[in-house]
């Protein structure tokens, strides 16, 4: 947003004393809340994580806002109802189809390491902490919302954040009453504007460049944070051209190699070149097959994807129908494989020289909370949107929570994704938007870490290949390799694991592992929490449905 900085007083803020668990139960639902985990309508159609943040974009759409606004203020409502699985401080990555103008635009709402987190301060320390005040990245989530409201919105900062306040003023957790005053100071700061989009920019001002930034970084130098007034005042939230492919007449979109999601488009190349739609979705050929393109994408991910503003990602080489030929070779209908194999994008070839890789790994675990939002209206305006950040800290008496998103960074010297001051870490978070003839027919959104984009996948592979409804997709059995370096810490490939819903029967399962897969049967939800949404051009029907063992949830009208 355009810099202006606004004149107003300061009081710094001490550090509060409460802790994570503040936030660790989700808000309560209404109980006489009539929202379920699957919709259809015409007029508009919300699917996401907490019950309330649902309602909180339907109130919206019936107010006569479009789906951006709906999104925005579904987003807002998700910190404080979905707040053990993002917060206010932390991120999200937006995919939106903009109707009146015709085009997908990706919302980069990931923001950069701090000027002070340098490889040398991490390394002195033994690496990037999981957890804690100096893993935490700059705060985008809120720039990004004010830059898809400002491009494509029609709604006021102060009309959309009024649903998340209504929340927030009920007191659940002790944080709630001042994360609304945060908000309400935000409000006074739009009311000074003239037009909306000055609103807007004054709304960013405050937070980035006032009071609110004065006071994160008086808290954050007294507590041994990495964040300052200059990396706040700096922040930029990028609006790119999404990355996309084509797949069996769909036009896939992806945020770009800053997060995960061109691997999905790598996996569907891949997937092309095989009869998969002859197969049954729960059949041991059409999960071998995923999970054999999907170990190929990620070894490539692992490799070379990063923030390409700081790193020459070779997406265009990376995609290239001749390597995806060269690399489709290596599946082997019948064996699992058991080696993680990156190529060689330069050269075309389908194997990288060990001897080049510069991945390495840690010994952390997995890190899977996060949570989604899918929008669509009557106009045919879609919003995507993958919103995260946890197991960070509480910003004082702001009521703002940090992320800890900067352990999605390595400390690896040679390696793209290395920390370094001003880039953004290569993240997990990875909505979609899926064309047919130019127009939207398809949006996912998922949350669950590494297995975002393999659950992704699967809903894709379903909703075309398989021909599912929204609802048996987001139900069907699931599987996740963990054949790839982990994301938050880096542990170790499990080589040829892979964790699967054994809902797909024992004969699958012993056709698989006499296939070599090393088989892990696991209890849905499996992986990740899918959300869908489909679209038909012909009626205008929006389907929504949301993985209900995950507790995700839907509504249109």
């Amino acid at each position: 947003m355009f810099p202006r900085v606004l004149m107003c007083a300061i009081v710094l803020i001490p550090l509060s004393a409460r802790s994570q668990d503040d936030r660790a139960r989700p808000t309560r639902p209404p109980a006489d809340s009539p929202i379920g985990w699957h919709a259809s309508g015409h007029s508009g159609a919300v699917v996401a994580g907490g019950a309330e943040s649902v309602e909180a974009g339907m109130t919206i759409l019936q107010q006569g806002g479009n789906a951006i606004d709906a999104a925005v203020g579904t987003l807002l409502a998700l910190s404080v109802t979905d707040a053990h699985l993002f917060c206010f401080g932390g991120e999200v990555p937006i995919l939106i189809y903009d109707a009146e103008r015709g085009v997908v635009e990706s919302i980069a709402g990931q923001g950069a390491a701090p000027r002070l987190a340098t490889l040398e301060h991490f390394a002195a320390k033994g690496g990037i902490p999981r957890s804690g005040i100096e893993s935490a990245a700059v705060p985008a989530f809120l720039d990004a919302c004010l830059t898809a409201l400002d491009r494509s919105g029609t709604m006021s900062f102060t009309q959309v954040v009024a649903p998340t306040l209504q929340i927030l003023d009920r007191g659940e957790h002790p944080w709630h009453a001042d994360l609304a005053r945060t908000l309400r100071r935000l409000v006074e700061a739009e009311a000074a504007a003239s037009d909306r989009r000055q609103g807007l920019r004054l709304v960013a001002d405050c937070f980035y460049r006032g009071p609110i930034a004065v006071e994160l970084d008086a808290w954050s130098r007294a507590h041994g944070g990495l964040i300052r007034y200059s990396d706040l005042a700096t922040h930029v939230t990028r609006v790119e051209e999404p990355v996309s492919l084509d797949y069996r007449g769909h036009r896939i979109l992806k945020c770009g190699p800053w997060t995960q999601g061109p691997a999905l488009l790598q996996a569907l190349q891949l997937l092309e070149g095989f009869d998969l739609p002859s197969h049954s979705p729960g059949a041991s050929d059409a999960i071998h097959l995923q999970t054999e393109a999907l170990k190929l994408a990620f070894a490539d991910r692992d490799e070379f994807y990063a923030d390409p503003l700081f790193a020459p990602v070779p997406l265009n080489l990376l995609l290239d129908p001749d390597y995806a030929n060269a690399r489709r070779a290596l599946i082997d209908p019948a064996r699992a494989s058991l080696d993680r194999i990156p190529g060689d994008p330069a050269s075309g070839q389908p194997r990288l020289d060990p001897e080049r890789s510069t991945v390495q790994v840690g010994d952390d675990g997995p890190s899977l909370d996060t949570t989604t939002c899918i929008v669509a209206d009557a106009a045919g305006n879609v919003v995507a949107a993958t919103p995260s950040g946890w197991s960070g800290v509480l910003a004082g008496d702001t009521g703002v929570w940090l992320g800890s998103r900067l352990q999605s960074f390595n400390t690896w010297p040679n390696h793209p994704n290395v920390i370094e001051p001003g880039k953004r870490p290569r993240i997990t978070l990875t909505p979609t938007i899926v064309l047919k003839n130019a127009q939207p027919v398809i949006a996912v959104s998922v949350a669950g870490g590494d297995a975002q984009d393999q659950s992704t996948l699967q809903m894709l592979t379903n909703l075309i290949d398989f021909e599912l409804s929204p609802s048996e997709a987001v139900t069907a059995p699931r599987f996740n390799s963990e054949h790839l370096v982990g994301s938050f810490g880096q542990p170790a490939p499990e080589l040829g694991v892979l964790r699967i819903d054994p809902r797909v029967g024992d004969e699958v399962l012993a056709d698989l592992e006499a296939r070599g897969h090393i088989i892990q049967p696991t209890q849905a939800p499996v992986g990740s929490n899918p959300t869908v949404l489909r679209i038909h051009p012909e009626t205008g029907l929006l389907e929504a449905a949301g993985c209900p063992d995950s507790r995700r949830h839907a509504a249109a009208y």
